[in-house]
């Protein structure tokens, strides 16, 4: 019997990645260089990746460059590319759906608590989920399964319960390792990832609802897309 939802949250309830990511296209730009997707992509769902924006780029022009500065620039240029950002289809009908059928519901995400519920806030729903797990939370972020195991510890419930839901391959990696039916919902930027280990992919939040994706997860059935 399903009890619980596990959100990821960059990517999957807001699309962060991709402001992000073109932020530091854009910083990159700045200092007459290009950003490599492949190496950005190592770092999604993870605050442990083999990747350093800044480590990288000082390499690449071979100056001495101010972090700070450069975190700043980040901020400006996300800010400005998310201007008008919403939340990612689907996820409000989930959020209520999961209020109606009496589920307890968690984010889980590798990203600071301070990042988290600036957005939760910002887009009115920090009061939908029960807890809220992020990296301050546990010795190890995704891949590692520590965000899961915690997220369902404060749930009070077993992993067979629990429904995880993620973008990114290192997510995947965690809800598995963490024993939960996990559900792969990619964005643009995390589409060709390798997500083979999700039980059930879906093109967004809203081409499934929510019972039906309970149904998929009771019992477990054989992995496909939708």
């Amino acid at each position: 019997m399903i009890r619980a939802l596990v959100f990821d949250f960059d990517g999957l309830l807001v699309d962060t990645e991709v402001p992000i990511f073109r932020a530091w296209q854009r910083i990159y730009r700045d200092h007459g260089q290009e950003l490599p997707l492949d190496r950005w992509l190592t770092i999604i769902g993870t605050a442990s990746g083999p990747f350093d924006p800044v480590i990288d780029l000082a390499e690449k022009t071979g100056a001495k460059l101010d972090e700070k500065e450069l975190k700043a620039l980040e901020v400006l240029y996300y800010q400005e590319a998310t201007a008008l950002q919403q939340l990612l289809p689907g996820v409000i009908d989930y959020l209520v759906a999961a209020r109606q059928l009496g589920l307890k519901t968690a984010v889980a995400s590798s990203s600071t608590r301070t990042w988290v519920m600036d957005h939760l806030n910002r887009f009115g729903i920090g009061g939908h989920f029960d807890a809220i797990v992020c990296r301050e939370d546990v010795k190890r972020t995704k891949p590692h399964p520590d965000l899961y195991l915690t997220a369902l510890q404060r749930l009070d419930v077993s992993p067979s319960e629990a429904i995880a839901f993620e973008d990114s391959s290192n997510g995947v990696q965690a809800a598995k390792a963490a024993g939960l039916f996990c559900v792969a919902v990619p964005n643009p930027l995390t589409a060709d990832l390798d997500l083979s280990e999700a039980d059930l992919r879906l093109l967004s939040l809203d081409a499934m609802p929510l019972r039906d994706v309970i149904k998929e997860a009771s019992p477990v059935r054989k992995r496909r897309a939708r």
